[in-house]
């Protein structure tokens, strides 16, 4: 049985401007945390409070996650091995329902293709394709993010899932076969740090970031594998797959941008110049997607105003601050026109 190809491309890309759980942002800010980051700091232009990460029911952008990822690298510069490091913490059951189908999987070819084919419900910021070759499968992986430091940060971070992956499926002995990373051998203090989070030595100088997996082992039943639990964990990520995208497209990047202006939204125009369209072509996308600028606002501020009522002490006023009103009574009438409650009814219910 072969390996399916690759990921979408796309996938990654709505990874950027999709919602997600807050777990994986929170393993960032934990890792920071133990290097002396401050959770404000490492939160910081995100629009997000350190309660929303450990509130259930709380989702994040992918663009958030980045920020927080870019704070983190740019307080520690010369932190070699950071990504790695935060990777060995993403074992089957941080990932939801994905998890628990790799679990589940009857092989690790099998595991490798349930992964790749709904990967979009994972953490990943990369384009992973699988690369089936003499006695080897490699998964070539690809950061789908510009800046250079995230992207290595982002990719070393998946080589270090996709091992402790490998343990939670196949047993604390299994291990990765080889790992290649695309630049020379660092100083030799750097090298260490790196070989300790990969506890062995990587491959240096290669084409691309690669996990390897040896073909001699890749098709041998896994301790855990269950037939009915994989087909019907295997059915609800292709139901959550489906619902994710819905929340992509140009709507999405519309929701993605909003979010990133909790303290006063962007008007139509900018949005549209954001995005490299004109006004018209904004209105016709979104209104093929069954939006409007108008609908995707009002939802991005009562999500926000709900989330903010009852998961931080602050007033009303200062919620309708955050939220870029700048008289309360406006944000009163608006949020009754959403929930057909007050605010402070709101907050006293829930």
């Amino acid at each position: 049985m072969g390996i399916a190809g690759e990921t979408d491309a796309s996938g990654r890309r709505n990874a950027l401007i999709g919602m997600r759980a807050p777990t994986s942002a929170l393993l960032v800010t934990r890792l920071a945390a133990e290097h002396g980051l401050a959770e404000s700091d490492c939160l910081r232009g995100t629009g997000l409070l350190g309660a929303d990460l450990r509130k259930p029911g709380t989702l994040v952008t992918g663009a958030q996650e980045i920020t927080i990822i870019d704070n983190l690298l740019r307080t520690l510069p010369d932190s070699p091995g950071l990504g790695l490091a935060v990777g060995l913490r993403y074992h089957a059951t941080v990932h939801g329902m994905w998890g628990y189908a790799l679990i589940a999987s009857q092989s690790i070819r099998d595991a490798i293709e349930v992964g790749l084919r709904f990967l979009d419900l994972s953490y990943s910021f990369c384009d992973i394709t699988a690369v089936e070759t003499g006695d080897e499968i490699a998964l070539v992986i690809e950061p789908a993010v510009p800046d250079p430091v995230v992207a290595r940060f982002v990719a070393e971070r998946d080589i270090n899932v996709i091992a402790t992956l490998l343990r939670d499926i196949a047993g604390p002995a299994q291990r990765l076969s080889a790992v290649r990373l695309p630049y020379p051998e660092p100083a030799p203090e750097a090298a260490r740090r790196i070989e300790a989070a990969l506890s062995f030595r990587p491959e240096y100088d290669a084409a691309h970031y690669a996990t390897v997996f040896d073909k001699r082992t890749v098709d041998d039943p896994l301790p855990q594998a269950d037939p009915y639990t994989a087909d019907l964990a295997t059915q609800q990520c292709r139901e959550l797959a489906a619902q994710r995208s819905a929340l992509t497209g140009t709507a999405g990047r519309v929701r993605d941008l909003l979010f990133g202006q909790p303290r006063g939204p962007r008007s139509e125009a900018e949005v549209a110049a954001a995005l490299h369209l004109s006004g018209r072509t904004l209105r016709r996308q979104l209104a093929a997607e069954g939006h409007s600028y108008r609908s995707l606002l009002d939802e991005v501020r009562r999500t926000l105003a709900c989330e903010l009522l009852t998961g931080t002490d602050l007033s009303t006023a200062a919620v309708a601050d955050r939220l870029g009103y700048t008289e309360a009574a406006s944000f009163t009438r608006a949020f009754q026109r959403w929930t057909g409650t007050t605010p402070l009814r709101w907050r006293k219910a829930h």
